[in-house]
């Protein structure tokens, strides 16, 4: 019998990484960019140098440090890596746009063990956000001198009101459930999460027709979610970044990719 006061099955993100290793729908690494220079220019008049040689990355000639890159839909990138000597908690995610010539990148930060500990309650009454991820989303060109609009990637209200279906693994599937434009519920029907659920904090942004780049903050187990959803293709991919087990643990930074597909959309009254 269950009661109220039975445990829950909440797992760390290490132990989430585990559960998705097993037959995982991860996309291959991408040999598209392998031997070439990229120039990003943002919006301050800076540019950055990334010489991309397989599964390494090099900025501005500095020591090279592992990095993932797939592509979903041709000409579109997404490129992944951690900065662990200089900033062990952050990590770098960048959507390298070919066709547009632009690029989006965001900068997720994970919170220290001292901050996830001040609980939920206290962070509401005290006007604080109720997660400490943080997530820098900016734009700029590739290749090419910055200008206003010259970046398409725009935030979008598309994926609003639409519940989808996403399989990672034969034993793992979720279901998203896009609320509005800062929030979205998950709900893991399949896996080690299996009948877990929560609405957290999310970012959404279209990056060309029926491709969508999709950020997400959770507030339980602090954790950054970043994938791309390709609805023509009916494709996701991206990856989690978290804290380890302990403090002492190394952080998870692991890709996770689905077969996905609409499993129905809600519209709304003008009156909304």
């Amino acid at each position: 019998m269950t009661t109220a006061n039975s445990p829950t099955d909440w797992i760390s993100v290490t132990g989430l990484e585990k559960g998705f290793e097993t037959d995982s729908y991860a996309l291959d690494h991408s040999v598209d960019l392998g031997g070439r220079t990229l120039e990003l220019h943002d919006a301050s008049g800076n540019v950055r140098r990334l010489d991309i040689e397989h599964d390494r990355l090099r900025i501005d000639g500095g020591e090279a440090v592992k990095a993932r890159v797939t592509s979903l839909r041709q000409g579109v990138y997404l490129l992944d890596w951690l900065d662990e000597q200089t900033r062990p908690t952050t990590s770098f995610t960048v959507v390298l746009d070919t066709l547009s010539d632009s690029y989006t990148q965001v900068t997720g930060t994970l919170p220290t063990f001292d901050v996830i500990k001040t609980g939920l309650y206290e962070r509401a009454l005290g006007g604080r956000a109720l997660t400490d991820v943080r997530a820098e989303i900016s734009h700029g060109t590739l290749n090419r001198p910055f200008s206003d609009g010259a970046c398409p990637h725009a935030l979008t209200d598309e994926l609003i009101g639409v519940r989808n279906l996403y399989r990672y693994s034969p034993t793992e599937m979720y279901e998203h459930v896009y609320l509005n434009e800062h929030f979205y519920t998950w709900h893991c029907l399949k896996g080690v999460e299996k009948n877990l659920c929560d609405t957290d904090a999310c970012h959404y942004y279209r990056i060309t027709d029926e491709l969508y780049l999709f950020i997400w903050r959770e507030k339980i187990v602090p954790t950054l979610g970043i994938v791309m959803i390709d609805e023509q293709n009916h494709r996701s991919d991206g990856k989690i970044f978290g804290v380890g087990d302990t403090e002492e643990a190394p952080l998870a930074n692991f890709p996770v990719a689905s077969f996905c597909h609409r499993l129905n959309e809600t519209e709304y009254l003008d009156e909304r």
